[in-house]
């Protein structure tokens, strides 16, 4: 397979899968009632969700610049807003695309070695993942009889805690065999995670790290809270109990790390998070559709205007 082709495979690949998940959650619910949601919801909370959701773009913005600043440069503010904006509206084409987008609109305007830009992007998503992994081991502590019982109900206990077991195990195994091993991939390995725990390292020795921890928990919050006021339009969703809220928000999260920025699979990631909690499949998929339409329109619009005035804002560049 030669690089055109690969390079053609990596854009028609997820837009095929997308497609594929659109139509699945549509198979789920009619397009006809999909419309009467839509209408029927209460677009207050769809708007306030939208401003939530907006804070937390803003919030990663300004985290930058907390970044950026060891290494000798000075991100301007309007330069970072518009970079994140495209990074979201790129991610829709290829997955992890915006990222590179995102690195290199700051080469080019604010003069930082592409290189160290990405290096400065890895290190956040390294944040954001252990703040996700926080709200998984809060979920697992708030809700750790339901899941358990949910679970036990359904597979054999003590086939989870074997498997379990045998994961560890594994798992001890292999990190031995990278720590010893002098082979090519064991070595690739072994650098990439040297340069994960660098990346976290580098967070708690900046000269701004409360400030870049408070934004970063403060991005995170506004997630959660963006797709909990959201569940609030909809009535059917407007009850929904803590655990629905959080497995919901981790579900969903998953399906747009996953795919070109939840296409599709965002629906059917709440659908599927919901029904452990026997809510009705209609409700739930509309929600899903109203939560990502409404942050995708929002993305689309800032992201394309992003596109459209960062060579005007720096015309001098």
């Amino acid at each position: 397979m030669n690089k055109k082709t690969a390079k053609i495979l990596k854009i028609v690949l997820p837009l095929l899968l997308g497609v594929l998940l659109v139509w699945y959650s549509l198979s789920k619910i009619s397009v006809e009632e999909l419309i009467t949601y839509f209408k029927n919801a209460d677009y207050f909370y769809i708007i306030l969700g939208l401003f939530l959701g907006l804070l937390s773009h803003l919030s990663r913005a300004y985290r930058w610049k907390f970044m950026i600043e060891p290494l000798g440069y000075t991100l301007r503010f309007p330069n970072s807003i518009m970079a994140v904006f495209a990074t979201y509206l790129v991610n829709y084409t290829i997955p992890r695309a915006g990222e590179i987008t995102r690195a290199t609109i700051i080469t080019n305007y604010e003069g930082v070695p592409f290189e160290k830009g990405f290096g400065t992007i890895v290190a956040e998503r390294i944040a954001d993942l252990l703040v996700m992994l926080g709200i998984i081991s809060i979920t697992l502590f708030l809700e750790f009889d339901f899941i358990y019982q949910f679970f036990a109900e359904r597979f054999d206990t003590k086939k989870i805690i074997i498997g379990f077991v045998l994961l560890v195990v594994l798992m001890t195994l292999f990190f031995v065999f990278i720590k010893r091993s002098q082979s090519k991939i064991a070595i690739k390995i072994r650098s990439f995670l040297s340069g994960l725990v660098e990346g976290i390292m580098t967070i708690f020795k900046m000269k701004h790290k409360w400030a870049f921890i408070f934004h970063t928990l403060f991005i995170w919050t506004m997630y959660v809270l963006m797709f909990y006021v959201t569940s609030l339009s909809l009535e059917e969703t407007s009850n929904l109990p803590l655990a629905a809220i959080l497995i919901g928000f981790i579900s969903a999260s998953f399906s747009i790390a996953a795919t070109n920025g939840g296409i599709g699979s965002y629906p059917v990631a709440v659908y599927a998070a919901f029904s452990i909690f026997a809510i009705a499949k209609e409700p739930s998929i509309a929600f899903g559709w109203i939560m990502w339409s409404s942050q995708t329109l929002m993305i689309i619009v800032f992201g394309g205007l992003s596109l459209i005035y960062l060579p005007i804002y720096n015309r001098t560049k």
